[in-house]
């Protein structure tokens, strides 16, 4: 399964020069248009809930909350930039969480030693769906949605569907706990990734390049671009970050359950998806996604204070996910009528 293409949509300064205010708003309102949706909705929910919304203890509920969503979509929008989709974000966070536990308070391994571990069985299971997708050449759609099947019945099994609680040493507990200069550091914890990956797909080599192969594979391989170790490489990551942030939802909740990650799924795609369709329309993007995952937070946020029901978090990411993928798609095909930018190109350029 491809997943969005990776040349962006965003117009020039060449187009942009000389252009009508009307055409400058047309070609800029795809870039910003998601920023200003966002902007917007905080600006409302404060002005209709002044007592509850605009509040430092919402804004730590939301960082709190929501980081585990931004981790894991920063995860998936990596093997996406490849133009393959990880369904393990969602599975694995299931049993690394309850391994991160399980570890430490049934094998009485050291709190480090037992993150250690987690890491590194996360980045093996990248590696899995890595040679499944391009080794045995398996839908990476499919080949990721039997991996994290097999990872769930796993947490299964390990736990018997009962509970994983014991206490845990502070140092551990600390991971997700810590608040720095009043805000959760997990908030920090995203900050510093979302920073590590755009410099890493923006302005090296190895970025340019899996840019290029999710927009073209073979043309990637003409030029030169080992194909394969970078899209291997970029599950390896997703399932490495899949991992850390599995380590983190157990700090946060110091028990380990089954029944816990996967709710994870569907908003971590969203905010991926979402990330294609603003800053750079039209391909997977690091402040792209921070955005999409932060239109989410303010949404889901806003409609809650106003006493909305338990399914109105599922409905509203189950709509935006489809009004995402439709986004994204009509952008795919503009592009595709404006015909493609060659491969060496956008190895050249990035964008």
């Amino acid at each position: 399964m491809s997943g969005v293409e990776s040349n962006a949509l965003e117009p020039t300064r060449a187009e942009l020069k000389g252009a009508t205010l009307t055409v400058k708003v047309q070609r800029l309102l795809p870039v910003y248009g998601l920023p200003i949706i966002t902007f917007v909705l905080i600006v409302l929910f404060s002005v209709l809930l002044p007592r509850t919304f605009p509040t430092l203890l919402n804004l730590r509920s939301i960082i709190a909350d929501k980081s585990v969503i931004a981790l894991l979509s920063l995860a998936a929008m990596i093997p996406m930039a490849s133009g393959k989709i990880d369904l393990t974000v969602g599975y694995g966070i299931v049993l690394w969480h309850i391994l991160a536990i399980s570890l430490q308070t049934l094998f009485g391994l050291p709190w480090p030693v037992a993150v250690l571990i987690v890491l590194a069985l996360g980045a093996i299971v990248g590696l899995l769906n890595g040679l499944l997708v391009e080794v045995a050449k398996i839908d990476s759609f499919i080949a990721t949605l039997g991996t994290g099947t097999i990872l769930y019945a796993l947490a299964l099994w390990h736990t018997g569907g009962r509970q994983v609680v014991a206490p845990l040493p502070e140092g551990f507990l600390a991971l997700n706990g810590t608040m720095v200069f009043g805000l959760p550091i997990t908030g920090y914890y995203v900050l510093a990734l979302a920073l590590v990956l755009w410099i890493v797909l923006e302005y090296l080599p190895v970025g340019r390049y899996l840019y290029a192969i999710g927009a073209n594979p073979k043309a990637a391989a003409l030029n030169g671009i080992p194909v394969q170790r970078f899209t291997m490489a970029a599950f390896v990551t997703s399932g490495f970050l899949t991992a850390l942030t599995g380590v983190l939802l157990a700090s946060k909740l110091r028990i380990g359950q089954a029944s816990v990650g996967l709710e994870y799924l569907l908003p971590a795609l969203v905010g991926a998806f979402l990330g294609s369709t603003t800053i750079k329309p039209g391909r997977v993007n690091v402040w792209g996604t921070i955005v999409g995952v932060a239109v989410l937070a303010v949404g889901i946020a806003g409609i809650q204070q106003f006493g909305g029901s338990f399914w109105v978090e599922p409905l509203f990411n189950g709509v935006t996910l489809l009004v995402a993928i439709g986004i994204a798609g009509y952008a795919q095909r503009k592009r595709g009528a404006a015909g493609r930018v060659p491969v060496g190109a956008a190895t050249k350029s990035g964008k």
